[in-house]
């Protein structure tokens, strides 16, 4: 009887284990986003300089951490890149940026190291492509906008290292019944590189001269009659993420001539990029290993 409680008992533990390692998630590209800082390697997070939209996927393996993989597009979150790219991050062959897409950063993976302390080293390739257009505005009777030129797109390729404090920070203890999965909500995991002038001497300009709207989810615009109040399109939605405008600051005296924050420009040659990536529970499927994936699994 004692013996075979103890078999029982064994294979509680590796069912309820295999359940873990095989648990599936999905990468919520409406919630996951990147925060971009400038500043210097003794404050590398001085200057938050946007805000961007991330998707893409990630396959995470705790316990062979080689087996893991990240594949992520990161662009400005009024930009249509997300619908442009494969699954894989590959825009398709001769393909046309829409004419207000400018910035694109991809990050592929290729080796996943365990630090002594339990943190996770995620080294691969960041690729920054950049659109460059000429525009035409010359502002005539019938003059219906600016005309852009053919786009020229230019890649640049270096390799970063990412940082995450833990990546098992996605498992959940205990089995995975019925009422543990129905009470399960995002998981979240948070990693940052920080990028030298020196090792990505385009990357710090690219940043600076795009601009980056908030990332918002499930934004609607519509446009209202126009009237004397007039201000633009009206959108509505659920704020993810904004940039922090910590170096700006209301002047001590409001004049006739007031024109809005007083903002320290941005110092140091360092780039900081923080990952905040959100997973929803999908359905379990029988592998090894965590597969956290955006679209269908392998």
């Amino acid at each position: 009887m004692k013996h075979r409680a103890i078999i029982f008992a064994f294979a509680t533990c590796f069912v309820s284990s295999l359940a873990l390692a095989s648990d599936t998630w999905t990468l919520d590209t409406s919630t996951s986003n990147a925060r971009l800082f400038q500043g210097s390697r003794a404050d590398p997070d001085s200057v938050n300089t946007g805000v961007a939209r991330v998707t893409g996927k990630v396959k995470l393996d705790t316990n062979v951490p080689d087996n893991s993989l990240f594949d992520l597009s990161i662009y400005p979150a009024d930009e249509d890149w997300g619908h442009a790219l494969s699954p894989e991050g590959v825009l398709p062959s001769g393909y046309v940026p829409y004419a207000t897409d400018q910035t694109l950063l991809t990050f592929k993976s290729a080796r996943i190291l365990r630090t002594e302390n339990g943190k996770f080293k995620v080294v691969g390739d960041l690729t920054l492509t950049r659109v460059d257009r000429t525009v035409t505005a010359a502002p005539t009777e019938a003059y219906a906008g600016a005309v852009y030129g053919d786009p020229f797109i230019h890649n640049e390729t270096h390799e970063i290292t990412f940082l995450f404090p833990s990546l098992s920070s996605v498992r959940l203890p205990g089995a995975l019944t019925p009422a543990v999965l129905q009470n399960m909500g995002a998981q979240e995991i948070v990693g940052s590189a920080r990028v030298s002038h020196d090792d990505f001497p385009e990357l710090l300009g690219a940043i600076k001269e795009t601009n980056w709207p908030s990332v918002v989810k499930n934004k609607d615009c519509h446009m209202p009659s126009i009237g004397e109040d007039y201000s633009g399109a009206q959108c509505t939605g659920t704020l993810i993420a904004a940039t922090s405008y910590d170096n700006c600051y209301m002047p001590a005296s409001v004049s006739e001539d007031y024109s809005g924050l007083l903002c320290t420009p941005a110092t140091g040659d360092q780039t900081t990029i923080v990952l905040d990536l959100k997973f929803l529970h999908t359905v379990p499927e029988p592998s090894v290993g965590m597969l956290l994936e955006n679209g269908t699994t392998r």
